[in-house]
C-alpha cells in the first residue's frame, strides 16, 4: 500500500461534501485541488499518495456534481423556437435528409412536452401556443385567454414589464395562432384584425412575418401601419432587405397574407429574420425574449405533403443554427426548441442517412396527441430534460429569468 493511504477515504468524503454544496463549483474544486497538491508536495509526501489524493478528490467531486442540477447564473436572454406541428418523426426526417447534420439534434439537453389542451386531448395551435406562452391550459381556439376568456399574461409581456427587449419571427402571418398567443388576448384565433390591434397594445420591439392586410386593409377602417409609424416603428415589406435594420423598433410584414412556402420562393425569411431580431434585441443591456416559429411545418402535415413538411423543417433548423451560434458566443442565452403539437401522424418508412434519402407516410390530416420533443442549450438548460407539461415550459422560462408571474 502507498504511504498516507489513510488520507484517501477522508479526502474522498470531503470532495463529495464539497460537490454537494451549492456554494462551490467544479472550477472551484479544481483550484482547491491544485492548492492541496502544492501543500502535499511541500510536505514531501510520496508521489503515490499525491496521485491518489488528487485523483480521488477530482473524481468524487465530478461524480457528485453530475448527480445534482447545477446552480446556474441568471439567464439574460431566452430564444424560444417552436416548430409548429413538429414531432420526433419530422425532426428525424430532417436529420436523415441532412445526412445527420441538424442543429437541433446537437443540443445537449433533450426532453418531451405533453401537448393536451384544457378542452381537448388533441390541441390546436391557439391553445398550444397559449399554454407555452402563459403557463395555463385553455380551450382550443383561444388566444392568450383562459377558459373564462380572461386575459393571461405571457412570457413576452412579463419580459417587457421587466425592461427586456421582446420580439418574434414567424413564417406565417403575425396574427396567426402561435405568435398571437404571445402578445394578444382574444376569444378566437379567427379574429385576425382584433389580434393585429393587440400588437399595438403589447408593442414588442420586433415583429417579423406576414399579414399586411390585417393592418392596412381592415373592416373598421383603421390603418395600423400609420399608427405604428406614429409609435416610431420602422415598417418593412416584402421588398425590404431585413439586414439593413440594426436598431430601433421594427414591424416587417413580408407578405399580404401568409408568406409562401420555402420551396415556392420564400427564401431565407426565417433565418434572416432571426438574425435581424437578434441584432436589434441584443442591444438591450437587460436582455431579451425572442420567439421564432417554423410555422409551415404544420401545413405540410395537414396537406400530407412529405416534401413540404421536410423542407420547412430544414428551413426552421437553419434559424435554430443562427440562434445556437448566438448563444454559444453570448454565454448568457438559453435556447429552447420545441413544438406546440405534432401534425399528420407521420411515420418514417424508408431512408438512408448516408445518402440523405428519407420517406414516410401520414395517418391523419390533422393534429395528433403524441408528445413532442424539447431541446435546450445554455444556462438552465438542464431544467428542460425529461417529460413535462407544455405549461411547464413557461414556468421554467420564468424561473430561468428569475421573474415572478
Amino acid at each position: 500500500m502507498c504511504e498516507n493511504d489513510t488520507y484517501v477515504n477522508f479526502v474522498a468524503k470531503v470532495g463529495a461534501a464539497l460537490a454537494k454544496s451549492n456554494r462551490i463549483t467544479i472550477e472551484g474544486l479544481t483550484l482547491c485541488t491544485i492548492r492541496f497538491i502544492k501543500s502535499i508536495l511541500m510536505q514531501k509526501f510520496k508521489l503515490c499518495s499525491y496521485w491518489v489524493l488528487a485523483t480521488m478528490l477530482l473524481m468524487s467531486a465530478l461524480a457528485h456534481a453530475q448527480q445534482r442540477p447545477s446552480k446556474h447564473a441568471k439567464v439574460k436572454n431566452i430564444i424560444l423556437m417552436i416548430g409548429d406541428g413538429m414531432g420526433a418523426a419530422q425532426v428525424f426526417a430532417a436529420y436523415t435528409a441532412q445526412k445527420g447534420q441538424l442543429h437541433m439534434t446537437n443540443f445537449p439537453v433533450t426532453g418531451f412536452s405533453l401537448t393536451q389542451s384544457a378542452s381537448h386531448y388533441i390541441t390546436d395551435s391557439g391553445a398550444g401556443g397559449t399554454a407555452i406562452a402563459t403557463g395555463t391550459r385553455t380551450y382550443n381556439g383561444a388566444i392568450g385567454v383562459d377558459m373564462n376568456k380572461q386575459p393571461l399574461t405571457s412570457i413576452l409581456e412579463i419580459a417587457k414589464q421587466n425592461g427586456l427587449a421582446t420580439g418574434f419571427v414567424v413564417s406565417c402571418a403575425v396574427t396567426h395562432a402561435t405568435p398571437a398567443a404571445f402578445y394578444a388576448h382574444q376569444g378566437s384565433r379567427a379574429q385576425d384584425e382584433d389580434i393585429a390591434a393587440d400588437l399595438l397594445k403589447t408593442q414588442p420591439d420586433v415583429a417579423i412575418g406576414g399579414g399586411y392586410k390585417f393592418f392596412a386593409h381592415r373592416k373598421d377602417g383603421r390603418n395600423l401601419i400609420e399608427e405604428l409609424k406614429q409609435m416610431n416603428y420602422q415598417i418593412a415589406d416584402s421588398t425590404a432587405d431585413l439586414s439593413r435594420y440594426t436598431s430601433g423598433k421594427l414591424v416587417a410584414l413580408m407578405a399580404y397574407g401568409h408568406p409562401v412556402k420555402v420551396s415556392a420562393g420564400r427564401g431565407e425569411l426565417l433565418a434572416k429574420g432571426t438574425q435581424t431580431a437578434l441584432n436589434i434585441l441584443s442591444q438591450n443591456r437587460k436582455g431579451f425574449f425572442l420567439m421564432v416559429e417554423g410555422s409551415q411545418i404544420d401545413w405540410g402535415g395537414h396537406d400530407n405533403d412529405f416534401d413540404y413538411m421536410l423542407q420547412e423543417t430544414i428551413d426552421f433548423d437553419k434559424a435554430v443554427g443562427i440562434a445556437l451560434e448566438f448563444a454559444k458566443k453570448n454565454g448568457n442565452t438559453l435556447v429552447i426548441v420545441t413544438a406546440d403539437h405534432e401534425t399528420g401522424g407521420l411515420a418514417l418508412t424508408e431512408g438512408n442517412i448516408a445518402e440523405g434519402k428519407v420517406g414516410g407516410k401520414f395517418i391523419s390530416k390533422d393534429h395528433t396527441a403524441v408528445m413532442v420533443p424539447v431541446f435546450a442549450y445554455g444556462p438552465g438548460a438542464e431544467a428542460f430534460a425529461g417529460v413535462q407539461l407544455n405549461t411547464d415550459l413557461f414556468k421554467k422560462m420564468l424561473n430561468a429569468y428569475r421573474f415572478k408571474k
